[in-house]
C-alpha cells in the first residue's frame, strides 16, 4: 500500500535538495533556511531534502554539516552552538528554521529529512508525530533512522512516517538484485531508497535494483542530479524521483 507521502502527489517527485538557493556564486541565501524552502516552494518542488543536527540546547535544527566551518568558518560543532547564535548567523542568508518550525511554516509541503545525529533522532519523535502523512525519514545510519521512526511512534502518531533505507538497506539491495535473489527482508517497512547513480565507480543504480525495489513497492530516488538531460534520462530509466540542487530546472524539465 502506498504511504500518503506519495499519494495525490507529483510524480516523477522533484526533492529540492535542501531548498533552492540560487546560483552557486550567491551567497546571500544559505541552504536548508526558510528561505531556500520558500524558493523550493514557489518553483513548485513538491519535496524538499533537507538534514538534522542538535544544538547545545538541545533544539532540532535543520542542518546539514557537524560543523560551521564550511559556511562561517568558524570549526565549533553545531552541538556546541547556541540556538540564539545559530539563528544570528542565520538571519541575513534566510533565516534559521527547527524541524518544527519548518512543519508549521510550510503546511502542504512534504519533507525528505535526513537525521544526521544519534542525538536527533528522539527529541524529533514529538515534532513530527502530527505530520507523518508529509514527512519521510532517512539517514546513512540504519540505526539512526530506525530510532527516530520509533521515537516518532512513542509519540502517538496515528500512522509511521515513510522512510527511506540507509547504506546497509541499499547495500544489501543492491547486491541482492544482482544476483536476482529476492531483498525482501532488506526491504521490510521501507518506501524508498535514495540513491547515487554511481558511488566510488561502481554502479548503484541499475535495471536490476530498480526492478527488484518496485517488485516490492518500494521507491527509488537518484541523488544530486542537476542536469536537465541527466534528469530525463533517469527518469527514464525507471527513477520515481531525483534530488536536485536545481529544482526549478527540475520541474521544467520533469512535470512540464
Amino acid at each position: 500500500m502506498t504511504h500518503p507521502y506519495f499519494s495525490a502527489a507529483p510524480s516523477p517527485r522533484v526533492f529540492a535538495h535542501r531548498g533552492l538557493t540560487g546560483p552557486a556564486d550567491d551567497s546571500t541565501i544559505w541552504e536548508n533556511s526558510a528561505a531556500a524552502f520558500a524558493a523550493a516552494d514557489a518553483v513548485g518542488a513538491g519535496y524538499v531534502e533537507t538534514d538534522c543536527q542538535v544544538t547545545a540546547d538541545g533544539d532540532v535544527v535543520l542542518f546539514h554539516d557537524d560543523t560551521l566551518e564550511r559556511l562561517t568558518g568558524d570549526t565549533r560543532r553545531i552541538s556546541e552552538v547556541r540556538t540564539s547564535e545559530l539563528a544570528a548567523v542565520f538571519a541575513d542568508h534566510g533565516g534559521l528554521l527547527t524541524v518544527a518550525e519548518a512543519l508549521e511554516s510550510f503546511p502542504a509541503m512534504r519533507f525528505n529529512i535526513d537525521v544526521k545525529t544519534a542525538a536527533a533522532a528522539d527529541p524529533i519523535g514529538g515534532f513530527i508525530a502530527p505530520h507523518t502523512d508529509r514527512v519521510l525519514l532517512t539517514s546513512f545510519s540504519d540505526r539512526n533512522r530506525l530510532a527516530a521512526v520509533d521515537s516518532v511512534m512513542r509519540a502517538g502518531a496515528a500512522i509511521r512516517p515513510a522512510t527511506s533505507g540507509g547504506t546497509q538497506v541499499i547495500a544489501k539491495l543492491r547486491a541482492l538484485s544482482a544476483l536476482r535473489l529476492s531483498p525482501a527482508r532488506a526491504l521490510r517497512d521501507v518506501d524508498a531508497v535514495q540513491i547515487p547513480e554511481r558511488h566510488r565507480g561502481v554502479q548503484v543504480f541499475t535495471p536490476s535494483l530498480v526492478r527488484a525495489a518496485h517488485r516490492h513497492g518500494v521507491e527509488v530516488h537518484v541523488w544530486t542530479i542537476n542536469d536537465p538531460a541527466d534528469m530525463r534520462r533517469i527518469v527514464g530509466a525507471g527513477a520515481d524521483g531525483i534530488v536536485t540542487d536545481r529544482a526549478d530546472l527540475a520541474v521544467r524539465a520533469l512535470n512540464s
